[in-house]
């Protein structure tokens, strides 16, 4: 990577300034029995499951990190569940859920979920999973819609709807050295960015709940403090995570990330700018991606939206992550470098 020529300073304009192109946009009826059902932009449609139940309440205070995302959009996207951001009150987040019927999200807080007949790992938890950053609204029997608040929630009649877009200013990849003071860099079709530096290094696996239902070298969850990766097979847990330091510095729960080995903690690279809840890493691009099987609208959206982790060990080739399971302290001490593929929807011509 250092001898390439091209730098930060020559990232061409228009990706900072293309706009956001919507994709698909996700309807949840809040009604027991309705189906959930998916709008592409080209105007097809598919049913991906049904509801099951609907919340009586939203929860606050929610996980730390959900803070950082924006009232009235996604600020989790996983395998199991799906978490959107009600409102900020007194610092901490108040957020409302959606979840598979199949399992719990602890994070979703009981009573405080839209639950769907939908697998973990797949629908909306898959193929059809919306980014963290995506708008949800609700959509009132007259066709009105307001974004999603606390003086705004779904009742029964309404639809929750999700818009998920596909940002142009994202990179195809991010490499990061995993070594103290390594660098995390953005790759683009015209040049590449330091994104930040590596604090604290990966070694080891741990027991990540959700990373049961993903398979072995893909993201289980994405949310504004945390890249959750999955180094087992569905049915199997072990995985990894991926924070930034101001979630490591200032979130209670996550104060042993500095002397475990299972987190990959990354600062900035200017040393002072807050990294949770900001592109690209932590909102926008990463979505757990379709399950073995499933299928989107075409074959370029079926497989760029495929979630992709590999790795290089021991300064090798890069290959698939190597499979380990539960917490492993050394599992992952031979990785040098990891390498995450972002997400696409079609045929990419001259690269983003």
């Amino acid at each position: 990577m250092a001898s390439l020529l091209v730098c930060t300073a020559l990232l061409p304009a228009h990706a900072a300034e293309a706009e956001a192109k919507k994709i698909f946009e996700i309807d949840i009826p809040m009604q027991v029995g309705a189906e959930v059902s998916v709008t592409t932009a080209g105007g097809e449609s598919f049913n991906i499951a049904s509801v099951t139940a609907l919340p009586t309440k939203t929860r606050w205070p929610s996980y730390t990190a959900s803070a950082w995302g924006e009232p009235g959009s996604v600020c989790a996207s996983a395998v199991n569940a799906v978490h959107m951001l009600v409102s900020v009150e007194k610092g901490k987040g108040r957020t409302l859920s959606v979840i598979p019927k199949e399992t719990i999200a602890p994070a979703a807080g009981p009573g405080a979920s839209i639950v769907l007949d939908a697998k973990a790992g797949e629908s909306v938890f898959g193929a059809w999973a919306p980014a963290v950053g995506s708008r949800v609204t609700v959509r009132k029997a007259d066709g009105t819609a307001a974004p999603l608040a606390a003086d705004n929630l779904p009742k029964e009649g309404d639809t929750l709807v999700i818009e998920v877009f596909e940002d142009p200013s994202l990179p195809y990849m991010v490499d990061i050295e995993n070594r103290p003071g390594g660098r995390v860099v953005a790759w683009y079709s015209t040049g590449y960015k330091i994104l930040g530096r590596v604090l604290v290094p990966l070694g080891g696996t741990g027991r990540f709940e959700g990373t049961l239902f993903q398979r072995v070298g893909a993201i289980r969850a994405n949310h504004s403090g945390v890249i959750d990766v999955s180094t087992t097979p569905r049915g199997t847990t072990g995985g990894f995570q991926i924070v930034p330091w101001d979630h490591a510095l200032s979130s209670k729960e996550m104060q042993g990330v500095w002397s475990m080995t299972q987190w990959l903690v990354i600062g900035p690279a200017d040393g002072v700018s807050k990294m949770g809840g900001t592109p690209p890493l932590f909102k926008h691009g990463l979505v757990s991606g379709p399950a073995g099987g499933e299928k989107l609208w075409d074959v370029w959206s079926s497989y760029g939206r495929k979630s992709l982790v590999l790795a290089r060990y021991a300064n090798g080739g890069w290959e698939r992550l190597h499979e380990a399971a539960g917490r492993n302290d050394n599992a992952l001490r031979e990785i040098t470098e990891l390498r995450i593929y972002y997400p696409f929807t079609e045929e990419i011509q001259g690269g983003r």
